[in-house]
């Protein structure tokens, strides 16, 4: 069973985004997450998802889900989160890493990796919606964390999930689906924030954040990068330039010992930014193809949490990103203005640090509208 999201949904979510990319309050970043929320669940509706209907369809796939799953789906509007938070089944677990993974090609080529239960983590008590760090004052959707400084991996991130009352209808397979789709949104977005741009304090450090040994950080916040250069796809000689000059900045780390990153460089941008600079590398060949190529096999991936008219360049492999401590699920202890709705929190522990400061890079974006690279 497929939930399809729409592009309205897509618009409330980068409202969502755009809210905490630009520190907006508390109270309209938790508003507009439950937005998000809101039209997730009207557009599972539309699509017939819910129901007697979908339960009797979705018969076929609940026999696809082991016995652990089954019983933990079928139980969790009476049993899960009243009294202790349960840890998801593996298998869903392993399910949301390959959603997460499979659908957002930031994630992929950062290298995010699932450490499960192997790594040590510290101890915290948290509710509330998909944000990072400690948040104060009292709204509807706010995480409150109080963090102790025990263990090495400190970054807790945690999301609302919203459930029908009545899952009587619905069927384990339907709401392992759902509760998957939740997380999958919310942690996304989250990690791919965090990824890029975290400050470090009590969230992962982004790749825009300087690393250097002898970097100041100052209450646990790493400083942003300058601009390494400009990139401007202006023609073909000018982009073969910058990007030489991107590649050799990468070439060495921190340590001035040369590293091979042919084929291993990926160069994050705006989706409002994605089609100009596409339209500086796509020409039309001797055959009267368009063909779209840059040199060096450099890789182009979109992110909302990408900064508009900034691109950052990474090195693959060279930014520890991990995933652990399975998923826990709670029912939150407060109501939920939609009266039929249950709320639950899902929680788990990310880290994410560069191994130096030449892993990644700032660019400034200079793309001119007039015509394009050239032709072939």
């Amino acid at each position: 069973m497929t939930i399809k999201l729409s592009n309205e949904f897509e618009t409330v979510k980068t409202a969502w985004i755009q809210s905490v990319q630009n520190n907006e309050p508390v109270e309209k970043q938790g508003e507009l997450y439950g937005q998000m929320l809101d039209q997730m669940l009207e557009e599972a509706k539309r699509a017939g998802e819910i129901g007697a209907e979908s339960y009797a369809a979705s018969t076929t796939a609940d026999g696809k889900l082991n016995a652990v799953q089954r019983k933990f789906f079928n139980e969790i509007n009476t049993a899960v989160g009243y009294k202790d938070e349960e840890l998801l089944p593996e298998e869903t677990i392993d399910n949301i890493f390959e959603d997460v993974v499979s659908e957002h090609p930031l994630l992929a080529e950062i290298g995010l990796k699932n450490a499960g239960l192997r790594l040590k983590f510290l101890k915290s008590e948290t509710s509330g919606v998909a944000v990072w760090g400690k948040i104060f004052g009292e709204i509807k959707g706010q995480l409150d964390a109080t963090f102790s400084e025990e263990e090495s991996i400190s970054h807790k991130l945690t999301a609302f999930i919203v459930l029908p009352k009545d899952l009587s209808q619905f069927g384990p397979a339907w709401i392992e689906r759902f509760v998957r789709l939740q997380i999958d949104e919310a942690f996304s977005v989250a990690l791919e924030l965090a990824f890029l741009a975290g400050t470090g304090k009590d969230q992962p450090v982004g790749l825009n954040r300087s690393v250097a040994e002898d970097v100041a950080v100052v209450d646990g916040v790493y400083p942003e990068k300058e601009a390494t250069g400009t990139l401007t796809f202006a023609d073909s000689k000018t982009t073969v330039k910058e990007l030489t000059a991107l590649y050799k900045h990468h070439s060495t780390k921190e340590n001035g010992k040369a590293l091979a990153v042919a084929g291993k460089v990926t160069l994050v941008v705006n989706p409002a930014d994605a089609w100009d600079v596409r339209s500086q590398y796509t020409s039309l060949n001797a055959n009267g193809v368009y063909v779209t190529a840059l040199p060096y096999n450099l890789k182009i991936v979109e992110s909302v949490a990408q900064t508009a008219a900034k691109a950052l360049s990474f090195v693959t492999g060279r930014y520890d990103a991990f995933l652990g401590g399975g998923i826990a699920v709670k029912k939150y202890d407060q109501t939920l203005a939609i009266e039929d709705l249950d709320l639950y929190v899902a929680k788990t522990f990310a880290y994410g640090k560069a191994k130096d400061d030449k892993a990644a890079a700032v660019w400034n974006l200079a793309i001119s509208e007039t015509a394009p690279a050239g032709e072939a």
